[in-house]
């Protein structure tokens, strides 16, 4: 009786024991750099949490500064009970709603113009509205604290010390960038969608507010928080252009006010510092995924 015709086994393509093994240092390396991470970017705001927690006594005293041994409130009670404080809160927010508001305007409408509206030159602009993102501030404060001095000799404009005028000098910080963001975006969505349109007899305009800003939520979204961001926590130009405590946002005005001399008041600076990352920090926790989308969408065109 002639024997049943059988295939010949396949070989062994993978070795899963060997990649079992490789999964598993892997997944070693990602969690141990992540817990490297989690710990060199937790250890500040920890700190301060645990400082700001203090009395002046407890931390003059030198203990252990990561146990409270009278954890209070007054800290954070004092800050909010103070006019001045309120004041530096409400001047930030001011500033940064204006700010993330010319920000987006003239973001969207230059993006959209530079990525869709195809002209001469369009993109070198676009490459240089990008580049002047480059130039630090630490070199632009001085000129134009020259330009405000000669407008106040020849008009009698006084633009030094004056919260507002923080509105005209945040956008050249935000809307390089912005612009960037927004010009990838547009640039991802399909040509397609602008071009049935005006074939359809829209005009640009009614193509940008009712095609594209709809389809580019996100990328609006991951603009105007990082538009925020910076007109929150800038620091160099509000203490270069205003001095007066009344005029002052919240990064100078803490400083400003809470060291006197050498005396540093560590526990009302550490609780200032916390709750003026809280408006970030609520921002970024809910539109977190959005912020993502858009920061990622523009690195592949449709």
């Amino acid at each position: 009786m002639a024997k049943p015709h059988t295939l010949p086994a396949a070989p062994r393509l993978f070795n899963y024991g060997s990649m079992s093994r490789d999964r598993r240092r892997a997944l070693f390396w990602s969690y141990f750099f992540l817990l490297v991470f989690a710990i060199f970017f937790l250890t500040p705001p920890i700190y301060m949490l645990i400082t700001s927690l203090k009395t002046s006594a407890e931390i003059s005293a030198g203990v252990s500064p990561w146990i409270v041994q009278s954890p209070t409130l007054a800290n954070f009670a004092g800050l909010l009970a103070d006019p001045k404080f309120i004041r530096f809160f409400w001047n930030s927010s001011i500033v940064s709603i204006l700010v993330v508001s010319i920000t987006m305007v003239v973001s969207v409408l230059a993006a959209f113009s530079l990525a869709r509206m195809k002209f001469w030159g369009s993109a070198s602009l676009a490459t240089g509205v990008f580049l002047t993102y480059l130039v630090p501030d630490t070199l632009l404060f001085i000129p134009l604290f020259k330009m405000f001095a000669w407008v106040n000799e020849t008009m009698g404009i006084q633009l030094i010390n004056q919260w507002w005028v923080l509105v005209i000098l945040y956008p050249t910080l935000t809307v390089p960038f912005c612009t960037w963001i927004m010009i990838g975006y547009f640039a991802s969505i399909p040509k397609e969608l602008d071009e049935a349109a005006l074939i359809d007899g829209a005009t640009w305009f009614q193509t940008l507010f009712q095609i594209f800003i709809p389809v580019a939520v996100p990328g609006i979204i991951a603009a105007t928080i990082f538009a925020f961001t910076v007109s929150w926590a800038q620091f160099l130009y509000p203490l270069a252009f205003t001095t007066s405590a009344d005029q002052l946002v919240l990064p100078v005005g803490i400083i400003t006010t809470l060291i006197k001399g050498d005396v540093f008041n560590w526990g009302q600076i550490m609780a200032g510092a916390l709750l003026g990352a809280a408006p970030p920090l609520i921002i970024y926790a809910f539109l977190m995924d959005y912020y993502i989308a858009g920061l990622t969408a523009g690195s592949t065109k449709g």
